[in-house]
């Protein structure tokens, strides 16, 4: 299952919600993860430029998107960001396939 790293900031209103009624942000999220089809792998609230950062594994990117577009509309997360992550073992096997596909291709002004 594809896995992806999302990150993002939570807008001031949230910050204000949050100081009124404490509340857990990671069962909130794994909620709409799980309703996209994904499965929430990690959370975390970091310091620095995100406020959080998630993996998740979801099949279908487009499911995900769909869940981040309900996120954002919400006012209470902004600057969302997913990055494809891959683990160690897939990455060999894409190094793998580069070496096989390696002589197909011919460099400009070679």
């Amino acid at each position: 299952m594809p896995r992806f790293v999302l990150t993002g900031n939570y807008s001031s209103a949230a910050m204000k919600g949050m100081i009124e009624a404490p509340a857990d942000r990671e069962a909130a999220s794994r909620s709409i993860v799980e309703a996209a089809g994904g499965k929430l792998e990690s959370f975390y609230v970091t310091t620095g430029e995100h406020d959080f950062i998630m993996t998740i594994s979801i099949d279908n990117p487009e499911d995900l998107l769909a869940g981040l577009m309900v996120a954002g509309a919400s006012g209470a997360a902004t600057n969302l960001r997913t990055s494809r992550a891959f683990t160690s073992a897939e990455f060999t096997k894409m190094q793998e396939k580069a070496k096989a596909l390696a002589g197909a291709y011919q460099a400009p002004g070679s």
